[in-house]
């Protein structure tokens, strides 16, 4: 079983992430706000302590956050942990220029990443409608796409990181 690290419990990631063990996935996520850690843990994710924890033995990591800074922020974190090869995915809706700074600071360090922003909101991460406009190098996106499938009725590919969150703010 694939043991998934998803660090974002909030109106997004925790239903996102709920959806994950529905699937059949060992789930370990972390979110500042007790109220988002409360929910997932009722929703059967397992809780970590700190992201630290959350993301030790994780094959994959997915981050929902709420602002490009964030998301270089956990990056700058976790990246150092992470055994190469380590899949993230960043599902957050956030700059070009973020986006494209956190997957240099992957591809460095020899982890794959996959540059997935959402549309469909919360309804969508909760009855899992969500579309993903997903930017990478197609083998990091072959491994994500059976995690990506189990949110989203359909799923594309841009060839590059940031390509993806380029069609999405085209869309919004």
């Amino acid at each position: 079983m694939t043991q998934i690290a998803f660090i974002g419990l909030g109106n997004m990631g925790g239903p996102m992430a709920a959806n994950l063990v529905k699937a059949g996935f060992a789930v370990r996520g972390f979110d500042l706000a007790e109220s988002s850690k409360k929910a997932a843990a009722a929703a059967g994710i397992a809780v970590a302590a700190s992201i630290n924890d959350a993301v030790q033995g994780a094959e994959t990591v997915i981050t929902m956050l709420p602002a490009g800074q964030h998301v270089l922020d956990v990056w700058n974190e976790i990246v150092p942990l992470l055994e190469k090869g380590t899949l993230i995915i960043d599902c957050s809706t956030i700059d070009v220029g973020s986006a494209g700074e956190a997957h240099e600071l992957a591809a460095t360090a020899g982890l794959r990443s996959v540059d997935a922003p959402v549309s469909g909101g919360t309804n969508g991460a909760k009855n899992a409608t969500l579309t993903f406009m997903a930017g990478g190098d197609p083998k990091a996106f072959a491994a994500a796409k059976p995690i990506l499938e189990r949110w989203v009725p359909k799923s594309s590919i841009a060839a590059r990181q940031a390509r993806g969150r380029r069609r999405r703010s085209a869309t919004i």
